[in-house]
């Protein structure tokens, strides 16, 4: 039977000591930069045929009536990302039950126009849950691409699985989005998780990429305006391998630091430079604005990305925003990181986190998590490894023991939240996390210093990088290289680490049932080859009631 379903308007967020500078600035123009390469990408046919949809289609934030639907029209070939340029347009969306779209389910339009980079959202309602639908776009007589997506299962919905993709860290310039490619691929996701740095801010040549620039950013300068942040954004959504991964599957997206710059926090960044730079609050608003408009994300809380998603009583997952709120991060071994009146979450955001994990009446209770929770200790590393690695974190390259960007810099949040759980007996809490471009299957422990003898609290599942530059990058030897010297030591230094790979780029999927939750680890064979091939690395489950990971011998 055909709904009738109310139609959206579209909705765009407008977010609105001093560190260390790592990089320079270089100065060019934004809109000069992109407006070659995506004037090229126009049909033959050129100017008489834009409107144009350049950046592909896009859904998100799954509810069990409803999908966030993403799109950005070129309207004019002039009217580029970050220009500023081009028309009022109006922009037709329609979401069927089928690809031929013979059963419509739903219609409307909303208004694409320069104050929203051209940019438009629509937030559908009234759909059925656990349902695939699909939809697309149209202006001036130019149809979108076709994009599935997938709505949540029901509040009170027996599920008996789910399948997420997971994703973080894609440096545009580091590489291909082959990870993007092989999980569009599958045709089985429920979703895909994307845990932060979906863009980095550096200039060309500014940030790892081996000494090589496999395909250079737009623009080519460090992102700083507003200007600056939607043409970065634009770039990447034109990545074929990005857009095709948008159009299989509903995306639910959190932010890191180089969405915004790098180890940011509520005050600043390590990579901004307050007089010659701007203001940091001005970069911070630019580049959120930027994010709300590019991103199909629902921002529960004004200026973050902190929220909560159900599916079925199967799963709950938080979504945390741990750079808005945040102190700035310490050097590592003045004592301050266990400072009470330091936070990595806020107050409030903590607090709702606590809640939510308390009232949780599902089997599983995920946690997107953009740095690593577990306890980090690098323990009796040679030099030869530690410095690298010290880079790879961003930290002083001696006597390092441990990395104060993660929650190792923030020990009372940690002491607090795993307390709470403990206090409640909440069980089965999982984090997905990203940020450290290795990945790593762990414990999460109430006291390190004991563990094993000690109780575990939750676990966590990392997932490595996209693309950017992880251990055997860094050292610029052969992939398993630095893994096979590393992880031993790393593991012995950690016990509650049941894993952990320096090494090699590729991605997550998780599945979840009932008795289990899994992370199956794959790796991809060049992430400087648009064709590069996917292998099966590793997996990893934590069984129900067990707070514990265990090795597991088949993916699923």
């Amino acid at each position: 039977m055909t709904r009738r379903l109310r139609s959206s308007e579209s909705a765009h967020e407008a977010n609105s000591p001093q560190p260390r500078r790592r990089t320079v600035v270089k100065a060019a123009a934004a809109t000069a930069a992109l407006a070659g390469p995506l004037t090229a990408a126009l049909p033959a046919r050129a100017a008489a045929d834009a409107p144009a949809f350049l950046h592909g289609v896009a859904s998100g934030d799954p509810l069990p009536d409803g999908i966030l639907l993403w799109t950005r029209v070129t309207p004019t070939p002039e009217a580029i990302p970050g220009s500023g340029a081009g028309p009022d347009t109006e922009v037709g969306w329609i979401v069927a039950k089928d690809r031929a779209f013979t059963t419509i389910v739903a219609k409307g339009s909303v208004t694409a126009t320069a104050a929203s980079d051209h940019t438009v959202k629509a937030d559908i309602r009234g759909l059925e849950p656990a349902t695939d639908y699909w939809f697309r776009f149209s202006a001036g007589g130019t149809d979108s691409p076709v994009a599935r997506t997938r709505t949540a299962p029901a509040t009170d919905a027996a599920v008996t699985g789910l399948r997420f993709g997971v994703v973080s860290c894609a440096n545009w310039e580091g590489g291909y989005f082959a990870a993007y490619r092989h999980l569009a691929a599958r045709g089985d996701l429920d979703a895909w998780l994307h845990l932060g740095d979906y863009i980095y801010e550096y200039g060309t040549g500014q940030y790892g990429t081996r000494g090589t620039v496999v395909r250079p950013h737009a623009p080519t300068h460090e992102i700083l305006t507003l200007a600056d942040y939607r043409t970065r954004h634009g770039r990447y959504k034109t990545d074929p391998d990005l857009q095709a991964l948008h159009a299989a599957a509903p995306v639910i997206a959190i932010w890191d630091d180089h969405e915004m710059a790098n180890d940011a926090w509520s005050g600043g960044a390590e990579n901004h430079t307050e007089g010659t730079e701007g203001t940091w609050s001005a970069r911070q608003a630019a580049a959120k604005q930027a994010y709300f408009e590019w991103m199909p994300v629902r921002p529960a809380v004004a200026g973050t990305t902190y929220r909560r998603l159900r599916f079925g009583k199967l799963a709950d997952l938080s979504l945390l925003d741990l750079r808005s709120f945040r102190s700035q991060q310490v050097s590592v071994g003045n004592g301050s990181v266990d400072d009470p009146n330091r936070t990595i979450t806020g107050r409030a955001q903590l607090d709702w986190l606590k809640a939510g994990l308390k009232a949780s009446d599902t089997t599983w209770r995920l946690v997107g998590n953009s740095v690593m929770i577990s306890p980090f200790a690098i323990g009796s590393l040679s030099a030869d490894l530690l410095r690298p690695l010290a880079k790879l974190l961003g930290l002083p390259q001696e006597g390092l023991a441990l990395n104060t960007d993660q929650w190792d810099g923030y020990t009372d949040d940690r002491r607090e939240l795993l307390a709470h759980l403990r206090a409640h007996a909440i069980r089965n809490t999982v984090f997905l996390t990203g940020d450290i471009h290795m990945a790593w299957a762990n414990d999460v422990p109430y006291d390190a210093g004991t563990y094993p003898l000690s109780a575990s609290a939750a676990t966590e599942f990392v997932v490595t990088s996209v693309t950017s530059d992880n251990l055997d990058d860094i050292v610029k030897v052969p992939e398993g290289t630095v893994s096979a010297v590393a992880a031993p030591v790393i593991r012995a230094a950690n016990r509650h680490v049941h894993w952990v790979d320096t090494d090699r780029h590729g991605y997550g999927v998780l599945d979840l049932t009932a008795d289990r939750a899994q992370m199956d680890y794959y790796v991809l064979s060049d992430r400087t080859r648009r064709d590069a091939t996917s292998t099966w690395a590793r997996s990893y489950r934590t069984r129900s009631g067990t707070q514990k990971v265990e090795r597991t011998y088949d993916p699923v």
